[in-house]
């Protein structure tokens, strides 16, 4: 299985998923030009623009591409966004800031799902967005929060989006709470996020592994 990921900033990286798929993934990086070297399957990762930066149009052709040859995609925050808006959806702000630690809950239809059937719901799990999507066309509606209604979708029977992230290790919530682009959004905040409160280890790697099985099928 070889995975292209489309990563937005060098701090947004695969996190806990790294381990899974050593040696069958690599890193495309925002801006660089992309070298037509094959890949089975499309990890979609998150970062601080948003879908409708122009500089995103050719990470979208690239998804609509895929879409259209039946590549199995996983997209996380940024990326569900990015893979909605090619699937014909509105990407736009959500009414408030989603960052930090919340409850996910999962739909009926999320129990029967190959890939989050086996997450419980309510799972508490990391959030960082300002945006959100409308359900694209088509799509399952998957999950919700109280601050988001569109946490999770899926697409046929290989294409997943999710709001939240379920990928991001403690050491990563420090770096981007310190990184300069996050300033922001960290002023916002009532207090300091504890990177330790829960371990999403177990729920990244059932999802992953799901995943991946949908997308070998």
């Amino acid at each position: 299985m070889s995975v292209l990921v489309l990563r937005h900033e060098f701090f947004e990286g695969l996190g806990y998923f790294t381990e899974k798929l050593a040696g069958s993934f690599r890193y495309h990086d925002l801006g660089a030009p992309f070298d037509g070297e094959p890949y089975d399957s499309l990890i979609v990762l998150g970062g601080p623009m948003s879908a409708n930066d122009p500089e995103m149009a050719p990470e979208l052709r690239l998804i609509e591409r895929g879409v259209g040859a039946g590549v199995p995609m996983l997209g996380i925050c940024l990326g569900a966004q990015l893979i909605a808006k090619a699937l014909g959806a509105r990407v736009h702000h959500n009414d408030v800031l989603e960052i930090g630690w919340a409850p996910v809950h999962f739909t009926e239809a999320a129990r029967r799902d190959p890939v989050l059937g086996t997450i419980p719901t309510p799972s508490t799990l990391f959030h960082w967005h300002g945006e959100t999507f409308d359900l694209p066309p088509g799509a399952e509606w998957l999950a919700w929060s109280e601050k988001c209604r569109h946490q999770a979708y899926r697409y046929g029977s290989r294409i997943y989006g999710l709001q939240f992230h379920p990928e991001v290790t403690p050491e990563m919530i420090e770096d981007w709470c310190a990184q300069p682009v996050n300033c922001g959004d960290v002023a916002t905040l009532a207090g300091p996020i504890d990177a330790h409160a829960f371990d999403p280890s177990s729920l990244a790697r059932q999802i992953l592994e799901n995943w991946m099985r949908t997308a070998k099928a």
